[in-house]
């Protein structure tokens, strides 16, 4: 009777669980299929540090069990997520399908490429059909369409002109399909538009509540204004500086003729997802934050407060200011080599340049620039800083090996933002007072074309792949114009 009994409790014992830590999912299923038991849910966790894809909890193992049972799988990683063809779709195309997969806002190369038009995609990595996990970025090749000719043999042609409830204080492309126009304190919005159809995309609200976003000595909700923006050169995010707060805990509000020590409230930069389009992170920086940079390495935002005098140096990753330099009288634009080693700040109430080392923060100066240098461009090859001079009505070119002035060129009446064609033979230049716009050749510093467009033109940008430079005005009039007419 004994053995009996021992025999039907080793029945009821059961086959044994398999130990599955480590292994792949297939082996793991091809283990229990071996040991009788059935694969049931399978979970991923992003968190884990372990091998990805591979098993890390099982709902059971070891006896008893009985044959046929379910057995939930954890796996380290996210979820996995097969890469759709993309090619031959635009940007903004790509972009959605791989959404749609669960992957995320792609890395973009641009490459001349006589046989396919502008914008569209040539190539991808992973290729289509690979399988990674989910949140992965894919990069894309996209077509610059055929080699057009040197900017500085072409004239600009107006290809499109728009009003709307717009006041904007700036304007930004990302180079990925996006424009933003920052609205400041006038509409208290951010306005996004695409940079092919030139829609509108959507309208960013300034108001937040920052006890959510980790600051909560602030109660109730609060308003900014968005004066500045730049994107990561990833294109996922985009900073936007705040020119000052209002509502509860802001009494004292900015004022551009202020300085230290005037008890104006510090502001806040926010950080918008291009991709969902909304504000995802706030940093608290200085008092009236202007013009705001990232690094070409995507390590530091910079910032710069106008009435505290300083550059806020926010670190990416921590999203936090970890640095506060003090510049001088009101600085403003910024411009940062290609090897992120070193920004140049322009410091608007005086005639010179600041020169910041980001390794170790410490500051050198161009001096005599000129009166009240405003904004800054750099060439691509880091020979060469360009300045809006608001106060003489120039813009000067400034060799970076010898920090002397090598050109000037007189463009109209308070040169205001500046920017860059991608081949560096241009500069375009908005004249506030002159409601135009100036084209300078960047060899000899002539200006070779000059357009009329609306009352006080302030922003400016430069949107490669289309040759398109878009102004806006604070009358809320954007105007497009294209390099495309062949200069007499």
């Amino acid at each position: 009777m004994a053995a009996v009994v021992a025999i039907v409790a080793l029945g009821i014992r059961g086959p044994q669980v398999p130990a599955l830590h480590g292994l792949t999912l297939e082996r793991a299923q091809a283990a229990l299929r071996s040991a009788e038991f059935t694969t049931g849910l399978v979970s991923y966790d992003d968190t884990s540090m372990e091998p990805t894809w591979t098993v890390i909890r099982q709902s059971m193992s070891g006896p008893p069990a009985r044959k046929g049972t379910s057995v939930d799988l954890v796996l380290a990683g996210a979820l996995p997520a097969r890469v759709p063809d993309v090619s031959g779709m635009t940007v903004t195309q790509a972009e959605t399908a791989l959404r749609g997969a669960r992957l995320a806002t792609p890395t973009i190369e641009m490459r001349t490429d006589a046989s396919t038009p502008a914008g569209k995609t040539l190539s991808q990595e992973p290729a289509p059909g690979s399988v990674v996990m989910s949140g992965s970025a894919v990069a894309l090749l996209v077509s610059r369409g055929p080699a057009g000719a040197p900017t500085d043999t072409v004239l600009m042609k107006v290809v499109k002109k728009f009003g709307g409830a717009y006041s904007p204080k700036s304007v930004v492309a990302t180079q990925k399909g996006l424009v933003f126009a920052q609205n400041m304190i006038y509409r208290h919005t951010i306005s996004v538009f695409d940079d092919t159809s030139y829609e509108p995309v959507k309208t960013i609200s300034d108001r937040v509540t920052l006890s959510k976003f980790g600051f909560p000595e602030y109660t109730g909700s609060v308003q900014g204004g968005p004066v500045e923006s730049a994107v990561t050169p990833d294109g996922t995010y985009m900073y936007v500086s705040q020119y000052s707060m209002y509502g509860p805990g802001f009494s004292h509000p900015g004022d551009d003729d202020l300085g230290p020590g005037s008890g104006v409230d510090p502001s806040f930069v926010y950080r918008v997802s291009t991709r969902t389009l909304k504000i995802d992170q706030v940093i608290k920086v200085g008092s009236v934050p202007k013009y705001v940079a990232v690094t070409p390495d995507g390590r530091y935002v910079l910032v710069t407060n106008w009435v505290s005098f300083t550059m806020s140096v926010i670190d990416t990753t921590q999203g936090r200011v970890v640095k506060t330099i003090t510049l001088g009288r009101h600085p403003r634009g910024i411009a940062v080599d290609s090897t992120s080693e070193t920004a140049y700040v322009a410091i608007m109430g005086s005639s010179d340049v600041a020169k910041v080392r980001l390794s170790d923060f410490q500051v050198s100066w161009i001096k005599g620039v000129g009166s009240s240098p405003r904004h800054l461009v750099i060439s691509s090859d880091d020979r060469f800083l360009y300045a809006t001079l608001n106060g003489s009505g120039q813009v000067a070119k400034i060799d970076l090996a010898t920090h002397r002035v090598v050109g000037r060129v007189t463009t109209g009446k308070q040169p205001r933002s500046m920017t860059i064609s991608e081949d560096g033979r241009s500069i375009y230049v908005v004249n506030y007072e002159s409601d135009s716009v100036s084209k300078v050749r960047t060899a000899d510093m002539t200006e070779i074309q000059k357009v009329a467009v609306g009352r006080h033109p302030i922003g400016i940008t430069y949107v490669n792949a289309r040759r398109e430079v878009w102004v806006c005005c604070y009358s809320g009039v954007f105007y497009i114009l294209r390099d495309e007419l062949r200069a007499p």
